[in-house]
Formats: structure tokens, sequence, C-alpha cells
């Protein structure tokens, strides 16, 4: 009766011994494979299954022969015949078990599956397509790009009917990847998952071709997902992130649904990165308006202690016989030093201040810094400095970058009030012009960081963190400028800042200083000159602000020079022709209206080539001029006027 079945049925029939040798087949199976009966019976049932499947096929034959039943293959899987011309095709196959007169055989029903194969992909490939253009609105409408990215789990699961699906990153300074956003993973699986999601699979991130990523992870298995796909995020800044499908079913991962996982990863790198990207123009934008902001209160705020200061100073002299005057003054002068102080701070954001670089062994700096951070960080903080020799010159302010270091470990130390683990390093690093955005310039770079193991900050926190007087300290111990000081000390040096932070697991401040040019060379320093060194010259002291136009004039008086005043550039220009005596011109650079000081320096150098000029500021953007005029910085002292005035008096 079976014979009879056998060759009216409407598939390719084909009957194996316990050995895997064909014994029957039908004419469905001739036409199927293109194979005449005779030349398929007592020939191996491999010849009929490509190359690449026989190895698998044989372990499961000779499985199903010692367990014999009624199955299904081929459904929800990938499984390939071959034909006699060498041509592969999908099928489904049913295996039923028979007892025949000439023993056990096992009976395969075979089906070509190949117009329906197509059109389940067709229509799986419009599902995808449509779930892409849902994603691509999502991003592009969603006023809040957060929301978007968190939605993303729940249409991919949806879109490949598997059961759970989410995205998972590596965040600084933590060994495990963390769930950003999932779909069909309650809150304390997630916590499971992360659990799961271990040093390996980061490993097989980080080595990954991203065009080809997929996996069936043992940990996934752990936690009840028989299959699963893994896609690395193509995104620069985040190397260690994926987009994860799972499913509790075997195989569930086709060539279309890794593709879709593929174009789904991109699309979300790609938002990724635009959030990146608008967040640093944010910021610059931010910060260079407070920088411009500051710097003007900066200029206002040391032109008031310079009148401060100076009258101080007339004070002292004409209270020299009254010790107990003498120690007010004193005390209020070393208020104005620490005013003159904040100012700089001001001026390092606003990337104003004056500089002295000169070239710098990091390998060095970094051993002296050590020193001096271990008597001051105390024993709860375990201090690691890690530099190589061979590590290449930076052209940098040795004094502001010690700084910027104490600075920055201060901070972290009080970020670990408990103690840790503080990390100061160095390494070579290049940012190519492909990557560059911003102040991050294309160029070698000494890249120093500073990575320690406290709170870390909130997001919130994170994007105001350069920002001038923000502090999350207590009042009274912390004016908010510490790191902003560092952010202006770098840029001006012509580097690049990073900060990289989570609440909970600690910081990570990255300083990029250029790699020192092989024609660089540092600024002579300036000669100095005796104490309060007097002289009898006619001096044209040029300021638009009465209080200190008087103050400078009181201060040349005291030390014997004739001073004549001018409140701006027109009147000074003026006023030179008529008085052939004046040998210096003592001007402040920010003039009002009309040219300012640089712009009067240089009228003056076409017209009387031989007159000194020495310009006063306290905001230092002068300095950008080039050089080419001396600077003197306000609020400055008697002594440091008079020293300035015989170096240009008395040039050597």
């Amino acid at each position: 009766m079976y014979r009879e079945l056998f060759d009216i049925s409407p598939d390719a029939m084909i009957a194996v011994d316990s050995g895997g040798r064909i014994v029957r087949a039908n004419a469905q199976a001739e036409r199927l494979f293109g194979y005449v009966e005779a030349r398929l019976l007592g020939t191996g049932i491999d010849m009929l299954i490509p190359a690449h499947a026989r190895g698998a096929h044989q372990a499961h034959l000779a499985h199903y022969i010692a367990n014999p039943h009624t199955r299904s293959m081929g459904v929800g899987q990938e499984l390939t015949g071959l034909r006699s011309d060498g041509s592969e095709f999908p099928v489904e196959i049913a295996l039923s078990p028979i007892d025949a007169p000439e023993g056990r055989i096992v009976v395969a029903a075979i089906r070509d599956i190949s117009e329906t194969q197509r059109a389940r992909q067709a229509l799986a490939r419009a599902r995808h397509d449509k779930v892409m253009a849902q994603i691509g609105q999502l991003i592009l409408a969603s006023p809040d790009l957060d929301d978007a990215i968190a939605r993303i789990p729940t249409l991919v699961a949806e879109a490949l009917g598997v059961d759970a699906s989410a995205i998972v990153f590596k965040p600084i300074m933590r060994e495990r990847l963390q769930v950003r956003a999932s779909f069909g993973i309650a809150a304390e699986g997630a916590t499971r998952l992360s659990e799961l999601l271990n040093a390996d699979l980061i490993a097989h991130l980080a080595a990954t071709d991203q065009a080809r990523a997929s996996a069936n992870n043992d940990a996934l298995r752990e936690a009840g997902f028989a299959s699963s796909a893994v896609i690395p995020l193509p995104d620069l800044g985040a190397p260690a992130s994926a987009l994860l499908a799972l499913s509790r079913e075997s195989h569930r991962f086709d060539h279309d649904a890794l593709h879709f996982l593929h174009s789904v990863a991109t699309t979300l790198a790609s938002t990724l990165q635009r959030m990146r990207t608008e967040e640093q123009l944010s910021h610059a934008q931010r910060l260079e308006a407070i920088g411009q902001l500051t710097g003007g209160i900066a200029h206002d705020f040391n032109n008031l202690l310079t009148v401060i200061s100076a009258n101080l100073q007339i004070l002292e002299d004409d209270l020299a016989d009254r010790p107990d005057q003498l120690e007010s003054i004193a005390i209020a002068l070393r208020a104005v030093g620490r005013g003159a102080e904040l100012t700089r701070k001001l001026l390092a954001f606003a990337r104003r201040q004056k500089l002295s670089p000169r070239a710098c062994e990091p390998a060095v700096l970094l051993d002296d810094v050590g020193g001096m951070l271990r008597r001051t960080l105390g024993e709860a903080i375990d201090l690691r400095i890690e530099c190589p020799p061979d590590m290449p010159r930076v052209f940098v302010d040795p004094g502001q970058l010690d700084t910027a270091l104490v600075n920055l470990a201060i901070n972290a130390r009080d970020a670990m009030p408990r103690g840790g683990r503080l990390h100061i390093g160095a390494r070579i690093g290049e940012i190519e012009a492909a990557k560059a955005t911003g102040e991050a310039k294309p160029d070698r770079y000494v890249v120093v960081s500073v990575r320690d193991t406290g709170y870390g900050m909130t997001p919130d926190v994170l994007a105001r963190a350069l920002e001038p007087f923000f502090t999350t300290k207590e009042q009274g111990k912390g004016s908010g400028l510490g790191l902003s000081m560092v952010y202006g000390f770098v840029v001006q040096s012509g580097g690049h800042l990073t900060i990289d932070s989570k609440l909970g697991y600690g910081t990570c401040v990255e300083l990029y200083l250029p790699v020192l040019a092989a024609d660089a060379s540092a600024p002579e320093p300036l000669a100095t000159a005796s104490t309060n060194a007097h002289g009898d010259e006619t001096v044209l002291v040029v300021e638009d602000d009465a209080d200190v136009r008087r103050a400078a004039l009181a201060f040349l008086h005291s030390l014997g020079y004739t001073a004549l005043p001018c409140a701006d550039a027109a009147e000074a220009l003026r006023t030179i022709p008529q008085h052939p005596e004046i040998a210096l011109v003592f001007s402040d650079v920010m003039l009002g209206n009309g040219m300012n000081g640089v712009e009067l320096a240089e009228e003056i150098r076409q017209r009387w080539p031989a007159l000194p000029i020495l310009l006063t500021s306290g905001d230092e953007r002068s300095a950008h001029s080039g050089g080419a005029f001396e600077l003197l910085r306000k609020p400055y002292r008697r002594e440091e006027l008079s020293a300035a005035m015989r170096r240009k008096l008395d040039p050597s």
C-alpha cells in the first residue's frame, strides 16, 4: 500500500535505509532532483545535499535512525537540496519511519519551497522597509532623540517577530556592558542581561567585522534566548556598543533579518553621532558666549582693581610712619591680589590669559606633578602615574599645565571622600580630518588623561561642567572655576578637552596637547629691572577710564616722570606732534570708541617709528597681536610699571 501512496504523492518521495542509501524514489523526486530512479537507487542520500551541509546531515541521520519519529523539517529553517546540474534550492522535509519487508526505512517527503520562500522574503522585506521608514520618521520628527532611541528596540522586535531587543553600551571605567534601552526584558531581566554581557562579548564587539556581526552567545542562552544577533554600532565615540535581537527559538535570524538589523544599527549610530555633534555645537556656542561675557567682566574688574591697588600703594607711601595703618593697607592689597587671581581664572576660561609656553617633556612634568600630588591628596587616594619615556614633547606653559592637573586631581579627590583610584597617564593620539569637530582640529596630540573612580556626574551636571561658577560643592568649598580654567588653558594652547562621566562610574578628563612642531621656539624671557626705578622722561598716558588714568598718572609722578593724560587715541595722535619731548606712550588696549590701543600703537609706529610704546590691559586679547608690543597686565603694581618703563626706555 505504501508503494502506491509513494508513487501518487504530489511531493518528491525518497526512501532511505539505515545506512543512508536510497532504496526508493518516485517520479516527482526524479523531476525535482534531475536524476532517473535507476541512478538514485543504492546511492547515498548525500548526493542530494550540498557539500557544506553533509556533515551536519550525517550526524542528524544517525541520531534519527536511533530515535525514529515522524517530524517536519525546514519550517523556519534554511534546508537546501542539490540538483544534478549543481544548483541549490530551498526545501521543506517531512520524515516518517516505516517498517518494510526489507527492514526499517525512513521516507522523506520533500517539497521545493522556492516560490513560497521568495514570497515570504518579499513580505518580510516589505515589513522591514516599513519599520525602517517608521524609525527614520521617528528620529527626524521627535523633539527628544533620547525618547526616540528608547522606542527603537520595540520596533525592531515587532518587525522581526522576536521576543526581545536591546541597545547596549560600555560606560567609561566599567568592564561590563549596560542596557540603554530594551523591549521584552523586565527591569530585573535587564540587570541579569547586563551581568551576562561580560568582557568576552565586549571583546567580540571590538574585534568583529561590523558588516557581518552575528552571534549566538552562550551568555544569552543562559538568559533563556536560544538564538541572538549582535550587531556592533559603527559609532566612533562608543566602539563597544551594540544592537541586540533575541529569540527563544533556535535559528531565528536569517540573512534578511541580519540585513535589517544592520540597517537599523547604521541609522542608530548616525543618530547617536548627530546627538553628539549637536551637543558639542551647542556646548561650544554656550561656552563662547560665556567666554565673551567673562572676558568683558574681567577687563572692567581689573580696571577697578588697578584703581584700588594704585591708591593703596600711594597711601602706603604717605603712611610710612604709621605701622598700624600699613597693616590695614597690606590686608587690602592682599585682597586685591586675590581679586586679580579670580580675574586670571576668568580670563583662562575666556582663553585670554597670557601664556608662557615652552618645550616640555611630558614624562618629567607628570613625575614632578605626581610628587606634589602624593603629598596633597593623602593616603586614601591610590595615585598612579603612567607615561612612556619616549613620549614626544609638547609646547605649553608648564606652570598652567601643572595648575590644570592639580585642579583636576583635587576635583577627583573631592569626588572620592572615602578614597579611590586616581590614574594620570599620557599617550599618543591623533584626530583625523574626517573626525575633526569644532575645537578638535586634525593634528597629532599627546593626550594627558586624569581618570578617577569617584561619584561621577549626571548628564545635566556634565553638560554644565565647564561653565564658570557652576559647582556642585557646598557653599564656600569651591568657586566653580577649576574645570573652566583648565578648558580655557587647553584650548588657548591649541588643544582640545573631553570629559566622560556617568553617575556612579567615575570621571575621565582628557587634555589633547599638540605635539611640539620641529621649528617651534619658545619666547625669550623679558628682562627685569630694579624695583621702583625712577626716571625723568615725559610719558603720554592714554586711558579712557578717568579713575584708572589718574592712578597711572599718580604712579608715574611718584617715580619722577612727567605724565601727559589723553582720553582716547584721537587725542593722543593730536598731542604727540605738539610735544616732541614725549619719550614713551603708555596706552590701555580698550579705549572705547575709535581706535583701540593696538591700532593706536600701529599708527604711532608708522608715523614715529622711534617712539617706544607700552600697552596695558585687564583683558589680554592684545596678546594675539603677534607679540609686536609689550603688554603690562592689570592690575599692576608700581614696581611692575617701573620695570616695564625702563625696559622700553633703556633698551640694551
